[in-house]
């Protein structure tokens, strides 16, 4: 089952990811458009306003493309396909507080009927749990968690 989950873990992250970048893609053209399609009026500075304002939307939604962009190279550098003994990048997780996908904060995913949280190396879980290996356990907010299977 497990050789079958994380592929399918890392397609659905991969496929926020897209969403975030297509969504950023498409809003930084409609801000161009906006810039660009602002006509100098007979009140001068509702022009240069109008246009300021688009440019600091363009340049939000760049940043935001760039931030999803800098999520896919994360995505890109772990191979699904490969076994983990350990909690680290690439692993999946099943502890007694639910399943983990470690890779890129993409929230909650659900596979197969099943609800798992994809979270990056730094998110607080995932750091509480580096290194660790079935049958261990870890301290997270103040609770003991056990780990039950490493994929």
């Amino acid at each position: 089952m497990s050789g079958i989950l994380k592929p399918h873990l890392h397609a659905a992250c991969l496929a926020y990811v897209q969403d975030r970048i297509a969504a950023a893609t498409q809003a930084m053209q409609a801000a161009q458009e906006s810039a660009n399609s602002e006509t100098k009026s007979s009140a001068g500075d509702k022009y240069e306003t109008g246009r300021a304002m688009a440019q600091e939307e363009r340049n939000r939604n760049a940043v935001q493309l760039r931030e999803a962009q800098n999520l896919h190279a994360e995505l890109a550098r772990i191979n699904p396909e490969q076994a983990c003994d350990t909690v680290r990048p690439g692993a999946l997780v099943e502890t007694s507080i639910g399943g983990f996908f470690i890779s890129i904060s993409a929230g909650k995913l659900t596979v197969d009927g099943k609800d798992y949280f994809a979270v990056s190396a730094a998110a607080p879980v995932a750091v509480a749990l580096s290194g660790k290996r079935a049958g261990e356990e870890a301290v997270f907010n103040g609770k003991v968690v056990s780990v039950y299977h490493v994929h």
